[in-house]
Parts: structure tokens; C-alpha cells; sequence
């Protein structure tokens, strides 16, 4: 599992809009990383709406924003289109990320037990180290307590 003050995994995924995002390209940045567990559910629409409403407040404060999660790039750019999303939406399809994340977890819901993403959040700081990791994340005031983490970063 990772914590802070560890280098965060470099990874490199598709994105909507048609580029790869590699992390080692972002050095000297602010990165936040939003995991969520699935396109077009109510707390992920949520969570994806309010960071995509923040995006410009995210920007400001010299942090860029990603979500990611194991959906196709073609349910991203479905999801993107229905909610209007405004920050870049990453497929880890093959979940390599989440596992190196340590978001990948066994879950529990209407007495089943199934595998699927922890809903964290990560802050990479400018040299690429984790800067403070949010873990079980409930959507409401969590958008704005990650802007103000990333201000004072």
C-alpha cells in the first residue's frame, strides 16, 4: 500500500481527447488523481462533476486533475458527453494502476463480496512524490477538501 512521501508509480494510459498521460511527463506539477469505481453511477457522476465544476480553481492553484478508472476509453467518452466532464478521464482497463495505487480491493455490498475500486483520491506533488492520500472517499466536501490541499502544496 502506498503512503506519503513515497514516489508515486509512474504510469502511462489512454485518455479522453486522444492522448496518453504519462506521469513522468507531469514532473514540476501538482498531479491529483481521483480512482472511482465506475462511469455514470451516482457518486462517481458526482465526484467527476464536482472536480470537472473545480477544474479552473484546480489550475489556479498550478494542480491538474485525472480520474481513472477500469472503463473502456469508449464509456469515458460516453460518460464525458452525458455529464459534460471537463477533466481528462484515464482507462486503466487491464487495472495495473489500481493495483499499483493499492486501490484495487475486495468490497462488500448487499451481503456480496466482489473485487473493485476503493474510491481515493492521491496528490503527487511537484517531484513526483504522494503528497497526501485520501482513502474510502465520500463525495460530498471532498472536491473542495482536495483544492485546498493542493493550494497549500
Amino acid at each position: 500500500m502506498l503512503d506519503v512521501n513515497e514516489a508515486a508509480p509512474d504510469f502511462a494510459l489512454p485518455s479522453t481527447g486522444g492522448d496518453t498521460v504519462r506521469l513522468s511527463e507531469l514532473r514540476g506539477q501538482t498531479v491529483v488523481l481521483f480512482f472511482y469505481p465506475r462511469d455514470n453511477t451516482p457518486g462517481c457522476t458526482r465526484e467527476s462533476i464536482g472536480f470537472s465544476e473545480h477544474q479552473q480553481a484546480f489550475s489556479d492553484a498550478g494542480a491538474l486533475v485525472f480520474g481513472i478508472s477500469k472503463d473502456s476509453l469508449a464509456s469515458h467518452d460516453r460518460f464525458v458527453a452525458k455529464q459534460g466532464l471537463t477533466v481528462p478521464l484515464l482507462s486503466d482497463e487491464h487495472g495495473q494502476v489500481c493495483e499499483d495505487y493499492g486501490v484495487w480491493k475486495e468490497k462488500k455490498m448487499y451481503g456480496k463480496t466482489f473485487m473493485g475500486i476503493e474510491r481515493t483520491t492521491v496528490l503527487i506533488d511537484p517531484q513526483g512524490r504522494i503528497g497526501r492520500i485520501w482513502r474510502k472517499v465520500k463525495v460530498p466536501g471532498h472536491v473542495e477538501d482536495v483544492l485546498a490541499a493542493a493550494r497549500q502544496d
